[in-house]
């Protein structure tokens, strides 16, 4: 602690005003009882406290000892103890033995008085023990409270914390001492405490293993006591004045503002009374002085050095710095505790009407209906867009949605879906959009896949045998609605559940919201906080909500694919994609470009902002394709558009028969073989089929089959077949995504969730006999635990208020 020499500890006690000593016992009795009551509650009060720190063995335990003014072997504990100890000394002239009590641990309440001072290391120990064992820790921050009594004891309090060490110990966690290093910090570091940092002397301050630590608590040393102990171990070394004088400035190290005390205390570890204990430490002060004074030439420097020499200069100056504190801190406290009084009787008032609401059913229904159309509003606002909670802390990335959803990649897809924002925090109506655009850049990575001739032989030719030349065109829309059901369905699946995670998470934003809405505006909509089995009824319910309109979702979409996929669904016949084979791959591929960049907002850090920007920016985004939709691991194949007068059709395709322009075979009007064949057609598709398999009545033997010459293959029904199917294929997933699918996912779950949620939470909560209802508030053991928080906030606010009219009368007596 910085004490320049107008403020040195004798300085100060010799200019303090004149006072009583029943002044400072009154005010520190006060602030004793206050501290005990912050310990038993867990308050959070700036009460002036001075923290004794230091590595193990430098000398702490002793030193509480020669404060105390009797032993207690509090030494044989150290590292037995894991806790840090509170030692309330009360001087009191008609204590001629000590009196020393420990404060229960859940309670603001001192047990009996302890007879032998030996049984004191044995109970610190034992309680140590037990909560460890409990908490299943190496360390605790949770104090032990002792208060002792006596006659020859300051009023002083003080904070023991075990000492630092470099090694755990046998039997102990490794990171041990890293624990008790960040307890000690963490108990040194509020800016109300004095922190007395003892090292022994034998340790120069440039090779001190906790000097830096304690600079971390305070860099200023403005709170910081240093202590040397162990003096007497030094004193040999000096010969010469200049050497001592240099020694106690220690200038180099800690400042010039910075001033230790040098202690000593007996090293006689015997059993003595307690007088012979307290005559000892007076003894070891006067030999530490005579030594100074005839041990060394010239000897030291009195009139700058004597105040910090010694057990009773630390003591004294000790006491004044703390009462100095209290002083100053009363009105703080006093203001604080007035505070607090306030805040625990408006708190125990809100859990008495928590407690009579028990028993009123129709004020429970009222709040209850209030707080769930409130979680509902909040639902709401979430998906139209909000920026509160912080998105930073409850949004989620695309890689956490999947993560933590345990959906995972989208099915049959290798490659990595990456939509705009994927690495942005969203939630609600912003991470609904993101899923749904991540659908279509999956969806639109599929395309249809390789058949075998096998099977197009098999498709080909038993359509052949029932309707000739409509073979091709049937050949191919059968492959692309098979493959548009086995490989779209389980997108649809994923998307609907993709987006029922992100829903879902709105419920505890929903919450979040609501508590923040309610502290901000100092109301509540209801209050309902401590009624946990009516959250979990909400919350259920909730859920329940969501996973019907979630089943709902996946059957209309199914629907979809069904209708789209059916064999009388005109989707792969209709003209504006049939009309040329040029065209109608153009006019595919520009349409899934189109609605694959319906969402290429991109507001990552580089990414493009504009829809019109460089597809090379955007992630997922299908580039511009040839004029053909090829199957994969196929090469495009440029074709001329055909004349329909140069294309012709053999009677019955074969897959072993060359496809030979000289043999034709038996022409037929496709309009003529329609009417063949033991399936017959609607019209329609008797129109929409005649230009395309009309493209290859006058080609002679288009429909066949090559067979064992691959490079002839380009101009095989199966080659034919299965470029028709990639587009047929295409024709399908674009209608199924942005004809039916988008729409149908916005309405069966954003609708459902603005229009319908408040009415489905209240129908299945409140519309209930009010037995039923009331099982959510008065669950076995409910009510004993509100009353049992009710007791304690009385025990509280009874503790607080007697705290704060002893503390008017210390103001008072300023």
């Amino acid at each position: 602690m910085a004490t320049p020499s107008s403020k040195t500890p004798s300085t100060k006690t010799k200019s303090m005003p004149a006072r009583p000593a029943s002044d400072f016992k009154t005010r520190f009795d006060a602030y004793n009882r206050l501290q005990a009551a912050a310990v038993a509650f867990g308050e959070n009060l700036p009460i002036p406290e001075i923290v004794a720190v230091g590595g193990q063995s430098d000398g702490k335990s002793s030193l509480l000892e020669a404060l105390l003014g009797f032993r207690f072997n509090v030494r044989e504990v150290e590292m037995g103890t894991r806790r840090p100890l509170i030692l309330q000394m009360v001087h009191d002239p008609t204590a001629l033995e000590p009196r020393c009590r420990f404060q229960e641990e859940e309670s603001e309440e001192y047990g009996s008085p302890i007879v032998l001072a030996s049984t004191i290391a044995d109970i610190i120990k034992s309680r140590t023990e037990s909560l460890l064992k409990k908490t299943r820790s190496a360390v605790s921050s949770k104090p032990i409270v002792m208060r002792a009594e006596y006659a020859h004891c300051p009023n002083l309090t003080i904070i023991d914390t075990p000492g630092f060490v470099l090694k755990a110990k046998k039997g102990e966690p490794e990171n041990t001492p890293e624990e008790i290093l960040s307890m000690v910090k963490s108990l040194a570091s509020p800016p109300n405490r004095i922190v007395l940092f003892l090292q022994q002397s034998s340790v120069e301050w440039c090779s001190s293993l906790w000097l830096d630590a304690v600079r971390e608590i305070d860099p200023t040393f403005r709170r910081i006591v240093v202590v040397v102990s162990k003096f007497d171990n030094r004193l040999k070394e000096f010969t010469d004045r200049w050497e001592v004088d240099r020694y106690l400035s220690a200038s180099g190290y800690l400042g010039e503002n910075i001033k230790p005390f040098f202690v000593a205390l007996p090293k006689d570890r015997n059993t003595v009374s307690n007088d012979e204990f307290r005559r000892q430490i007076s003894q070891v002060d006067l030999d530490v002085i005579h030594h100074l004074r005839e041990g060394v030439k010239g000897g030291f420097d009195e009139e700058k050095f004597s105040s910090y020499i010694g057990f009773s200069c630390l003591r004294d100056f000790l006491e004044s710095e703390l009462q100095k504190r209290y002083k100053e801190a009363t009105p703080t406290t006093l203001a604080l505790l007035e505070q607090r009084c306030s805040e625990v009787t408006a708190e125990l008032s809100r859990m008495e009407t928590k407690i009579q609401a028990t028993s009123d059913v129709s004020h429970l229904r009222k709040s209850a209906m209030l707080h769930a159309a409130s979680i509902c509003n909040h639902v709401g606002a979430l998906i139209d867009g909000a920026a509160d909670p912080a998105p930073e802390q409850w949004g989620k990335t695309t890689n956490e949605e999947q993560s933590e959803s345990g959906i995972g990649s989208w099915p049959g897809i290798r490659a990595d879906i990456k939509p705009p924002n994927a690495t942005l925090r969203l939630y609600g109506g912003a991470a609904f959009e993101r899923v749904m655009h991540e659908f279509r850049c999956a969806t639109y990575s599929v395309e249809c896949p390789p058949v075998s001739r096998e099977k197009v032989a098999n498709i080909l030719l038993a359509h052949a045998g029932r309707g000739g030349g409509r073979g091709v065109t049937e050949a191919a829309a059968e492959i692309a609605r098979a493959a548009a059901q086995s490989w779209l369905a389980p997108l649809l699946d994923t998307a609907c559940d993709r987006l029922a995670f992100v829903l879902g998470n709105l419920f505890d934003l929903a919450v979040e919201r609501n508590h923040c809405r309610d502290s901000g505006y100092g109301r509540k909509t209801g209050d309902m906080d401590g009624y946990v089995g009516f959250h979990a009824a909400l919350r259920h319910s909730y859920s329940r909500f969501l996973r019907d309109i979630t089943k709902q979702c996946k059957q209309l979409v199914r629907h979809h694919l069904d209708s789209i996929t059916s064999p009388y669904s005109q989707v792969c016949y209709e003209n504006d994609f049939m009309g040329t084979y040029g065209s109608g791959a153009s006019y595919t591929s520009k349409s899934n470009q189109a609605s694959a960049t319906s969402f290429c907002l991109e507001l990552s850090d580089g990414g493009p902002t504009l829809e019109d920007e460089p597809m090379k920016d955007q992630e997922n985004i299908p580039p511009e394709k040839n004029a053909h939709q090829t199957t994969p691991g196929k090469v495009t194949e440029a074709r001329e558009v055909l004349r329909e007068s140069q294309m012709t059709v053999p009677e019955t395709p074969s897959p072993d028969q060359p496809s030979d322009g000289n043999n034709v075979g038996i022409k037929k009007e496709l309009g003529n073989c329609i009417e063949v064949g033991a399936r017959k057609r609607h019209p329609r598709i008797v129109g929409n089929s005649r230009n395309s398999d009309h493209l290859r009545v006058q080609n002679g033997g288009g429909l066949l089959f090559r067979g064992g010459d691959s490079s002839s293959r380009s101009g095989s029904a199966y080659s034919e077949i299965c470029s028709l199917a990639a587009q047929h294929f295409a024709r399908i997933r674009e209608v199924l995504v942005e004809r039916s699918v988008t729409s149908t996912l916005n309405s069966s779950f954003l609708t459902p969730c603005r229009d319908r949620l408040v009415v489905a939470l209240g129908l299945d909560l409140f519309a209930v006999n009010d037995e039923k209802f009331m099982d959510m508030f008065v669950a076995p053991g409910a009510i004993d635990i509100l009353q049992n928080e009710r007791q304690s906030l009385q025990k509280r606010q009874k503790i607080l208020h007697s705290c704060l009219t002893e503390f008017k009368t210390v103001a008072r007596t300023l």
